[in-house]
C-alpha cells in the first residue's frame, strides 16, 4: 500500500477500533445498510497508538492485513453494483485509511466536481470521463450513498489522473491524441494531498484546486457558460456561392444577421431595423458587424464574405462550446497574460512581451507551416544574438537547398552560404571543388552555413532558449511575409516583425544600456549577449484558438495544425459548412 506514515497510523486506528466496537464481518452492500461506519474517540487513539511503541505497532499487523482484504471485498461488492469502478486497489487503500466514513458529504464539493467534470465533458477527448459524470448525476439518486461516494472517489482518481497526464511534457490529450480507456493511476503524492484534504474536512477546496486559477479560465468558462443557455438555438444553414463583396446582395441575410446577433457582433436593434427595412444587400450595419465578426476570429477585416468568413459564419452553438472548453482546460498548461515572459500563440500568428505585470510589446510573427509545425515549447531567454550566422539544419538542407543547387551551382554563393566540413569540424570547403554527383540531398557529405548580412534568414537578432528541438526565436531578411494574413509559413522557428524591439527590451531588462544596444546594432560583428542578473525572461509558444480578450470578447482562431479535431468524429473543428 502507498500510504503515509500518518495514515498508516490512522488505518491501524480504524480498523482496531472497529474490532472493538463491532462485528468482525464489515457491512455488506444492502438497502438496509446506508449509515457510515463511525469511529468513536479516533482522535485519542490516535495519539495512543502514535506514541505506542514500535513492537505494539507490528503486533497489529495481522489485524491491520485481515481488514484490509475485507476492505478489498467491500469495494469489490460495490463495484459490482455500480457501473464503472476501476481502480479497486487505490480504493480499498483509500476508504482503509479513511475508516469507511462518507467522503461526499459537502454539497458544495459535490457541485463543483461536478460542474468540473461537465466542463470537461464538453471538450469529448475522454470518452470515460464523460460516462462517469453521466452515470455520478444517476447514482446521485440511489438509496444507499455508497453508490455515488465509491463511484465519485473513484472517479475523482481518474479526474486526477488525466490532470497530471495532460501536465506531462509531451502529452497531447488536448492537442488530439485520445487518452487510454483507463486513466493512469495519480501519483502517491497526489492521493496524500487527497486525504489530508478529506482529514481535515477541507474536500472542497482540494476539488477548487483543480482547475486552473487563471482568470482567463474563468473568463471563458463564463462565455462558455453564455452560449450553453442557448446551445439548443436552431443555426441557419448557410449555403454561399463565391465571395459577397460589400454592397452586393447576400443569400439568407437572415441567417447572416442571426449569427450576428447571437455571437453579439450586432445588436438587437440593429438586427430588428435590418429586418424591418428588409435589407438585402451586404451595407451599413451589416456590413459592419461582419467586420466586427472577422477581426475577432482572425480573418481579413475587410467586410468580404468569402470561405473562411463562411464557415466561421456556419460553426453553431455546440461546436463553439466545445472549442471554448477545450480552450479552457489548456489553460491548465499555460497563461496568454504572465506576469513577466514572452508568450507566442502559435494560430494567432503573435506574440506579446509582458513585464512585471505590463505588455510592453506586441508583435506579428510567422510561424511553422503544417508540415513543419512550431511546436508547444516552454523555457527562458538566454541570449542574443547580433548578426547571427545560420547554421543550415540538415533537414532543411535536403529538402529545401540542395534541390536549387542541383539545378544552379551557384546558389550557395550568390545567397552567402559556406560549405563547413562538418558538425564538429570547422574547415570551410571550396563550393566550386565539390563534384556534382555530391550535389544531392542524400549524398551531400558536408553542412551549410549562412554569413551575418542582409540575406542571412534569421536577419539580424536570434532570441536562443534552451530546448530540445533547435527552435528559436529571430528576424528574418524577407519582412514583405509578415503583410500575409496567414502566417504559417517558415520551417518551424519563428521570425519575428519587432525583432529589433524585442532585443533592445530584453537587453535593458537584463541591465545592459540604451547606449550598448546601440552600438551592437551599429555593428557588424557577430556578437552573442548572454542575458545577465536575475530578471530572466520565459519564453512560452502556446496553442490557443479560443481566448477572451482585454474587451471581453471571445476571439477564435483557424486550427492550422488540426489540434482542435473531435476525436470522436476525428474530424476538423472547421466542419459545419455546408457545401
Amino acid at each position: 500500500m502507498t500510504i503515509c506514515k500518518y495514515w498508516y497510523f490512522t488505518s491501524v486506528l480504524c480498523f482496531f477500533s472497529i474490532s472493538l466496537t463491532a462485528s468482525s464481518d464489515l457491512p455488506s452492500h444492502s438497502a438496509t445498510e446506508n449509515k457510515a461506519i463511525v469511529i468513536k474517540d479516533k482522535q485519542i487513539i490516535t495519539s495512543e497508538l502514535i506514541n505506542s511503541s514500535s513492537k505494539e505497532i507490528i503486533s497489529n499487523n495481522h489485524t491491520v492485513s485481515q481488514q484490509y482484504q475485507i476492505t478489498n471485498h467491500w469495494i469489490k461488492d460495490i463495484a459490482n453494483n455500480v457501473q464503472g469502478i476501476q481502480y479497486l486497489d487505490k480504493l480499498s487503500e483509500f476508504y482503509f485509511s479513511v475508516g469507511y466514513s462518507q467522503v461526499w458529504q459537502d454539497q458544495i464539493a459535490m457541485a463543483e466536481f461536478e460542474e468540473q467534470l461537465y466542463l470537461l465533458s464538453l471538450t469529448r477527448i475522454s470518452a470515460d470521463l464523460t460516462r462517469r459524470y453521466h452515470n455520478l448525476k444517476r447514482y446521485k439518486k440511489s438509496d444507499d450513498w455508497r453508490d455515488y461516494d465509491v463511484l465519485a472517489t473513484d472517479t475523482l482518481l481518474a479526474y486526477m489522473g488525466f490532470i497530471e497526464g495532460v501536465q506531462e511534457k509531451g502529452n497531447l490529450w488536448l492537442f488530439g491524441d485520445i487518452p487510454p480507456i483507463k486513466l493512469p493511476v495519480p501519483s502517491d503524492g497526489f492521493i496524500e494531498e487527497l486525504l489530508i484534504s478529506h482529514e481535515q474536512q477541507r474536500l472542497r477546496n482540494f476539488i477548487s484546486k483543480l482547475k486552473p486559477f487563471d482568470n482567463e479560465y474563468t473568463e471563458l468558462v463564463t462565455a462558455l457558460n453564455k452560449l450553453n443557455e442557448i446551445k439548443d438555438t436552431r443555426w441557419p444553414v448557410f449555403l454561399f456561392k463565391g465571395n459577397i463583396h460589400p454592397g452586393q446582395y447576400v443569400n439568407n441575410i437572415e441567417g447572416v444577421v442571426t449569427v450576428l446577433e447571437t455571437l453579439g457582433d450586432m445588436t438587437a436593434l440593429e438586427a430588428k431595423n435590418v429586418r424591418t427595412q428588409e435589407i438585402q444587400d451586404l451595407s451599413g450595419s451589416v456590413l459592419i458587424a461582419v467586420k466586427r465578426f472577422q477581426e475577432r476570429h482572425g480573418l481579413k477585416s475587410d467586410g468580404v464574405i468569402g470561405a473562411d468568413t463562411q464557415q466561421w459564419l456556419a460553426l453553431n452553438i455546440k461546436e463553439r462550446i466545445r472549442l471554448l472548453a477545450l480552450n479552457a482546460q489548456r489553460m491548465r498548461l499555460w497563461s496568454v497574460k504572465p506576469d513577466t515572459g514572452i508568450v507566442v500563440n502559435i494560430p494567432s500568428y503573435y506574440m506579446n512581451l509582458w513585464l512585471e505585470g505590463e505588455r510592453v510589446l506586441g508583435s506579428k510573427v510567422i510561424v511553422g507551416r503544417p508540415s513543419r509545425q512550431t511546436p508547444m515549447i516552454d523555457s527562458d531567454i538566454q541570449s542574443v544574438v547580433f548578426n547571427p550566422y545560420w547554421n543550415v539544419p540538415n533537414s532543411i538542407m535536403k529538402k529545401d537547398i540542395m534541390p536549387k543547387v542541383r539545378r544552379n551551382r551557384n546558389y550557395l554563393s550568390s545567397n552567402n552560404y559556406e560549405v563547413i566540413k562538418g558538425w564538429d569540424n570547422a574547415q570551410k570547403i571550396a563550393i566550386n571543388s565539390i563534384p556534382y554527383y555530391l550535389l544531392s540531398p542524400n549524398r551531400f557529405p558536408y553542412r551549410l552555413r549562412q554569413k551575418p548580412g542582409k540575406q542571412n534568414a534569421l536577419g539580424v537578432f536570434k532570441f536562443n532558449f534552451p530546448n530540445s528541438q533547435a527552435i528559436y526565436l529571430h528576424d528574418t531578411a524577407s519582412r514583405s511575409l509578415f503583410e500575409k494574413h496567414e502566417r504559417a509559413l517558415s520551417s518551424g522557428c519563428i521570425r519575428v516583425e519587432q525583432a529589433k524591439s524585442l532585443a533592445r527590451i530584453l537587453l535593458e531588462y537584463s541591465g545592459s544600456s540604451e547606449e550598448r544596444f546601440n552600438n551592437l546594432s551599429r555593428s557588424k560583428k557577430t556578437r552573442t549577449i548572454v542575458l545577465g542578473g536575475s530578471k530572466s525572461v520565459p519564453v512560452d509558444l502556446i496553442y490557443q484558438t479560443a481566448w477572451v480578450d482585454d474587451l471581453g470578447l471571445v476571439n477564435y482562431r483557424s486550427d492550422i495544425y488540426q489540434y482542435d479535431r473531435d476525436q470522436g468524429k476525428n474530424s476538423s473543428l472547421i466542419s459545419a459548412y455546408n457545401y
